[in-house]
Protein backbone atom coordinates (compact mmCIF):
# COMPACT_ATOMS: atom_id res chain seq x y z
CA UNK A 1 0.00 0.00 0.00
CA UNK A 2 1.32 3.39 -0.93
CA UNK A 3 0.66 6.36 1.40
CA UNK A 4 0.70 9.75 -0.28
CA UNK A 5 2.13 12.66 1.65
CA UNK A 6 -0.31 15.50 2.43
CA UNK A 7 0.83 19.10 2.35
CA UNK A 8 -0.07 20.66 5.76
CA UNK A 9 -0.70 24.05 4.17
CA UNK A 10 -3.10 22.54 1.65
CA UNK A 11 -4.83 20.66 4.44
CA UNK A 12 -5.34 23.89 6.40
CA UNK A 13 -6.73 25.66 3.28
CA UNK A 14 -9.15 22.78 2.67
CA UNK A 15 -10.30 22.84 6.28
CA UNK A 16 -10.92 26.58 6.09
CA UNK A 17 -12.95 26.18 2.88
CA UNK A 18 -15.03 23.41 4.41
CA UNK A 19 -15.51 25.48 7.54
CA UNK A 20 -16.61 28.50 5.50
CA UNK A 21 -19.01 26.37 3.47
CA UNK A 22 -20.45 24.95 6.68
CA UNK A 23 -20.89 28.45 8.09
CA UNK A 24 -22.64 29.64 4.94
CA UNK A 25 -24.96 26.62 5.02
CA UNK A 26 -25.70 27.20 8.72
CA UNK A 27 -26.47 30.88 8.13
CA UNK A 28 -28.78 30.04 5.23
CA UNK A 29 -30.58 27.44 7.34
CA UNK A 30 -30.85 29.91 10.22
CA UNK A 31 -32.33 32.60 7.94
CA UNK A 32 -34.71 30.07 6.45
CA UNK A 33 -35.86 29.01 9.91
CA UNK A 34 -36.46 32.65 10.86
CA UNK A 35 -38.45 33.29 7.73
CA UNK A 36 -40.54 30.19 8.35
CA UNK A 37 -41.28 31.18 11.94
CA UNK A 38 -42.34 34.68 10.89
CA UNK A 39 -44.62 33.30 8.19
CA UNK A 40 -46.28 30.83 10.55
CA UNK A 41 -46.85 33.48 13.21
CA UNK A 42 -48.76 35.59 10.67
CA UNK A 43 -50.79 32.65 9.45
CA UNK A 44 -51.93 31.51 12.88
CA UNK A 45 -52.50 34.98 14.29
CA UNK A 46 -56.15 35.39 15.21
CA UNK A 47 -58.02 38.49 13.95
CA UNK A 48 -58.39 41.25 16.50
CA UNK A 49 -61.91 41.27 17.92
CA UNK A 50 -63.54 44.68 17.49
CA UNK A 51 -64.79 46.04 20.80
CA UNK A 52 -66.82 49.14 21.59
CA UNK A 53 -67.01 49.88 25.28
CA UNK A 54 -69.85 52.33 24.68
CA UNK A 55 -71.92 49.76 22.81
CA UNK A 56 -71.21 47.15 25.49
CA UNK A 57 -72.27 49.63 28.21
CA UNK A 58 -75.49 50.30 26.30
CA UNK A 59 -76.31 46.60 26.03
CA UNK A 60 -75.51 45.99 29.69
CA UNK A 61 -77.77 48.88 30.77
CA UNK A 62 -80.58 47.72 28.49
CA UNK A 63 -80.40 44.33 30.20
CA UNK A 64 -81.09 46.09 33.48
CA UNK A 65 -83.65 48.63 32.31
CA UNK A 66 -86.03 46.69 30.06
CA UNK A 67 -88.11 44.33 32.16
CA UNK A 68 -90.29 42.89 29.43
CA UNK A 69 -93.70 43.57 27.85
CA UNK A 70 -96.03 45.83 29.79
CA UNK A 71 -93.31 47.81 31.55
CA UNK A 72 -91.94 51.29 30.86
CA UNK A 73 -88.46 52.40 32.00
CA UNK A 74 -88.44 54.77 34.95
CA UNK A 75 -87.46 58.43 34.39
CA UNK A 76 -84.06 57.79 35.98
CA UNK A 77 -83.44 54.80 33.69
CA UNK A 78 -84.47 56.85 30.67
CA UNK A 79 -81.91 59.49 31.64
CA UNK A 80 -79.19 56.86 32.00
CA UNK A 81 -79.90 55.38 28.58
CA UNK A 82 -80.10 58.79 26.93
CA UNK A 83 -76.79 59.76 28.49
CA UNK A 84 -75.02 56.84 26.81
CA UNK A 85 -76.80 57.29 23.48
CA UNK A 86 -76.22 61.05 23.37
CA UNK A 87 -72.47 60.46 23.38
CA UNK A 88 -72.41 57.55 20.96
CA UNK A 89 -70.33 57.98 17.81
CA UNK A 90 -70.79 56.24 14.44
CA UNK A 91 -67.53 54.36 15.10
CA UNK A 92 -69.14 52.71 18.14
CA UNK A 93 -71.17 50.58 15.73
CA UNK A 94 -68.52 50.28 13.03
CA UNK A 95 -69.64 53.19 10.83
CA UNK A 96 -67.65 56.02 9.28
CA UNK A 97 -68.52 59.20 7.41
CA UNK A 98 -66.08 58.05 4.73
CA UNK A 99 -68.19 55.03 3.73
CA UNK A 100 -69.48 55.20 0.16
CA UNK A 101 -73.09 55.04 1.36
CA UNK A 102 -72.79 58.41 3.04
CA UNK A 103 -71.28 60.16 0.02
CA UNK A 104 -74.04 62.33 -1.54
CA UNK A 105 -72.70 61.81 -5.08
CA UNK A 106 -72.36 58.04 -4.81
CA UNK A 107 -73.68 56.36 -7.95
CA UNK A 108 -74.42 53.13 -6.06
CA UNK A 109 -76.59 54.94 -3.51
CA UNK A 110 -78.45 56.94 -6.15
CA UNK A 111 -79.47 53.73 -7.90
CA UNK A 112 -80.96 52.23 -4.73
CA UNK A 113 -83.51 54.12 -2.63
CA UNK A 114 -84.48 51.16 -0.48
CA UNK A 115 -84.10 51.41 3.29
CA UNK A 116 -81.97 48.68 4.86
CA UNK A 117 -81.41 47.63 8.45
CA UNK A 118 -78.92 45.65 10.51
CA UNK A 119 -79.79 44.03 13.83
CA UNK A 120 -77.05 44.47 16.41
CA UNK A 121 -78.75 42.58 19.22
CA UNK A 122 -82.18 41.14 19.97
CA UNK A 123 -83.72 39.35 22.91
CA UNK A 124 -87.22 39.01 24.37
CA UNK A 125 -87.03 42.32 26.24
CA UNK A 126 -85.33 44.67 23.77
CA UNK A 127 -83.52 45.00 20.47
CA UNK A 128 -80.92 47.29 18.84
CA UNK A 129 -81.10 48.02 15.11
CA UNK A 130 -79.43 50.42 12.70
CA UNK A 131 -81.50 51.78 9.84
CA UNK A 132 -79.80 53.06 6.69
CA UNK A 133 -81.76 55.56 4.60
CA UNK A 134 -80.46 56.85 1.25
CA UNK A 135 -81.23 60.50 0.51
CA UNK A 136 -85.01 61.11 0.00
CA UNK A 137 -85.86 57.61 1.31
CA UNK A 138 -88.87 57.40 3.63
CA UNK A 139 -89.94 55.11 6.44
CA UNK A 140 -93.69 55.86 6.36
CA UNK A 141 -95.92 56.58 9.34
CA UNK A 142 -95.94 53.56 11.64
CA UNK A 143 -96.60 52.82 15.28
CA UNK A 144 -94.78 51.13 18.17
CA UNK A 145 -97.49 49.33 20.20
CA UNK A 146 -96.66 48.98 23.88
CA UNK A 147 -93.05 49.97 23.24
CA UNK A 148 -90.53 52.52 24.48
CA UNK A 149 -88.16 53.54 21.70
CA UNK A 150 -84.89 55.49 21.79
CA UNK A 151 -83.76 56.89 18.41
CA UNK A 152 -80.22 58.18 17.95
CA UNK A 153 -79.32 59.80 14.62
CA UNK A 154 -75.70 58.77 14.04
CA UNK A 155 -75.06 60.29 10.61
CA UNK A 156 -76.89 62.56 8.20
CA UNK A 157 -79.87 64.92 8.26
CA UNK A 158 -83.38 63.59 8.72
CA UNK A 159 -86.89 65.00 9.04
CA UNK A 160 -88.92 63.33 11.78
CA UNK A 161 -92.67 63.72 11.90
CA UNK A 162 -94.41 62.17 14.89
CA UNK A 163 -97.93 61.96 16.33
CA UNK A 164 -99.73 60.70 19.41
CA UNK A 165 -103.34 59.59 19.48
CA UNK A 166 -105.51 62.55 20.37
CA UNK A 167 -107.26 60.59 23.09
CA UNK A 168 -105.47 57.44 24.17
CA UNK A 169 -108.54 56.08 25.97
CA UNK A 170 -111.10 56.70 23.24
CA UNK A 171 -108.93 56.48 20.12
CA UNK A 172 -110.32 53.02 19.31
CA UNK A 173 -113.96 53.96 19.98
CA UNK A 174 -114.72 56.44 17.19
CA UNK A 175 -117.80 55.24 15.32
CA UNK A 176 -116.68 56.15 11.83
CA UNK A 177 -117.47 54.31 8.58
CA UNK A 178 -113.98 55.06 7.35
CA UNK A 179 -112.29 53.70 10.51
CA UNK A 180 -110.22 56.84 10.92
CA UNK A 181 -108.47 57.77 14.16
CA UNK A 182 -107.53 61.23 15.25
CA UNK A 183 -103.88 61.96 16.07
CA UNK A 184 -102.19 65.09 17.38
CA UNK A 185 -98.89 66.30 15.90
CA UNK A 186 -95.97 66.04 18.30
CA UNK A 187 -92.88 66.82 16.18
CA UNK A 188 -92.23 67.93 12.61
CA UNK A 189 -88.69 69.16 12.10
CA UNK A 190 -85.24 68.30 10.78
CA UNK A 191 -82.53 66.75 12.91
CA UNK A 192 -78.86 66.82 11.99
CA UNK A 193 -76.27 64.52 13.53
CA UNK A 194 -74.91 64.81 16.12
CA UNK A 195 -78.06 65.58 18.08
CA UNK A 196 -79.84 64.50 21.23
CA UNK A 197 -81.60 61.16 21.43
CA UNK A 198 -85.37 61.22 21.01
CA UNK A 199 -87.60 59.01 23.16
CA UNK A 200 -91.14 57.84 22.51
CA UNK A 201 -93.38 55.95 24.91
CA UNK A 202 -96.33 53.56 24.45
CA UNK A 203 -98.90 56.40 24.64
CA UNK A 204 -96.85 59.60 24.34
CA UNK A 205 -93.74 61.23 22.94
CA UNK A 206 -94.71 60.65 19.30
CA UNK A 207 -95.42 56.90 19.23
CA UNK A 208 -96.42 57.12 15.56
CA UNK A 209 -93.63 58.57 13.45
CA UNK A 210 -92.22 58.94 9.96
CA UNK A 211 -88.57 59.29 8.88
CA UNK A 212 -87.55 61.16 5.72
CA UNK A 213 -83.86 61.27 4.83
CA UNK A 214 -82.64 64.68 3.65
CA UNK A 215 -79.13 63.24 3.18
CA UNK A 216 -77.94 59.61 3.52
CA UNK A 217 -78.65 58.69 7.15
CA UNK A 218 -77.96 56.09 9.77
CA UNK A 219 -80.18 55.95 12.85
CA UNK A 220 -79.81 53.62 15.83
CA UNK A 221 -83.06 52.43 17.41
CA UNK A 222 -83.36 50.81 20.83
CA UNK A 223 -86.79 49.17 21.15
CA UNK A 224 -88.11 47.76 24.38
CA UNK A 225 -89.76 45.38 23.98
CA UNK A 226 -89.10 44.62 20.29
CA UNK A 227 -91.76 44.07 17.64
CA UNK A 228 -93.41 40.66 17.95
CA UNK A 229 -96.46 39.67 15.92
CA UNK A 230 -97.02 36.62 18.12
CA UNK A 231 -97.20 38.85 21.20
CA UNK A 232 -99.51 41.42 19.62
CA UNK A 233 -96.83 43.99 18.83
CA UNK A 234 -97.02 44.01 15.05
CA UNK A 235 -96.13 47.18 13.14
CA UNK A 236 -99.10 49.09 11.68
CA UNK A 237 -98.72 51.64 8.86
CA UNK A 238 -100.89 54.69 8.34
CA UNK A 239 -101.94 57.22 5.75
CA UNK A 240 -102.49 60.73 7.04
CA UNK A 241 -105.51 62.80 5.98
CA UNK A 242 -105.19 66.43 6.99
CA UNK A 243 -107.71 67.62 9.55
CA UNK A 244 -110.58 69.51 7.95
CA UNK A 245 -110.37 67.79 4.56
CA UNK A 246 -113.05 65.17 5.22
CA UNK A 247 -116.70 65.57 4.32
CA UNK A 248 -117.88 63.69 7.43
CA UNK A 249 -115.99 65.88 9.82
CA UNK A 250 -119.13 66.53 11.92
CA UNK A 251 -118.98 62.93 13.14
CA UNK A 252 -116.02 63.89 15.31
CA UNK A 253 -115.79 66.35 18.17
CA UNK A 254 -112.07 67.20 18.17
CA UNK A 255 -111.13 70.72 17.17
CA UNK A 256 -107.99 72.79 16.70
CA UNK A 257 -108.98 75.31 19.37
CA UNK A 258 -106.08 74.18 21.57
CA UNK A 259 -103.52 75.32 18.99
CA UNK A 260 -102.37 71.82 18.05
CA UNK A 261 -102.39 70.35 14.57
CA UNK A 262 -104.38 67.16 14.06
CA UNK A 263 -104.62 64.51 11.37
CA UNK A 264 -106.98 61.66 10.59
CA UNK A 265 -105.10 58.38 10.37
CA UNK A 266 -106.16 55.48 8.20
CA UNK A 267 -104.54 52.05 8.54
CA UNK A 268 -102.89 50.79 5.34
CA UNK A 269 -100.79 47.89 4.20
CA UNK A 270 -97.03 48.48 4.19
CA UNK A 271 -96.25 50.29 0.93
CA UNK A 272 -94.39 48.00 -1.43
CA UNK A 273 -91.73 50.61 -2.11
CA UNK A 274 -91.10 50.87 1.64
CA UNK A 275 -90.15 47.23 2.18
CA UNK A 276 -86.80 47.08 3.94
CA UNK A 277 -83.79 44.93 3.22
CA UNK A 278 -82.02 43.15 6.05
CA UNK A 279 -78.22 43.24 5.92
CA UNK A 280 -75.57 41.68 8.21
CA UNK A 281 -74.24 43.70 11.10
CA UNK A 282 -70.44 43.93 10.72
CA UNK A 283 -69.56 46.29 13.54
CA UNK A 284 -68.16 45.65 17.03
CA UNK A 285 -69.59 42.55 18.62
CA UNK A 286 -71.31 42.11 21.98
CA UNK A 287 -69.75 40.09 24.76
CA UNK A 288 -72.83 38.30 26.07
CA UNK A 289 -70.85 36.54 28.79
CA UNK A 290 -70.72 39.77 30.78
CA UNK A 291 -74.20 41.01 29.89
Amino acid sequence: MTIEAVDPAEQRRSSRVEHNVDEVIKKKKKKKRKRCKRKVSIQVKRPVKMVSRTLQRLIDLCQQVFKGPGTVPSPSDVRRLRHILDFMEPEDVGLSRDLQFFQPKSVVVKENRRVSYATIYKCHNFSLCIFFLPATAVIPLHNHPGMTVFSKLLLGTMRIKSYDWADTQDSDNYDSPSKLKLARLKTNRCFRAPCETSVLYPTSGGNIHEFTAVTPCAVLDVLGPPYSKDDGRDCTYYRENLYGTLSNREEFTKTEDDGHRYGWFEEIEMPQESEMEGIPYLGPQIDESIS
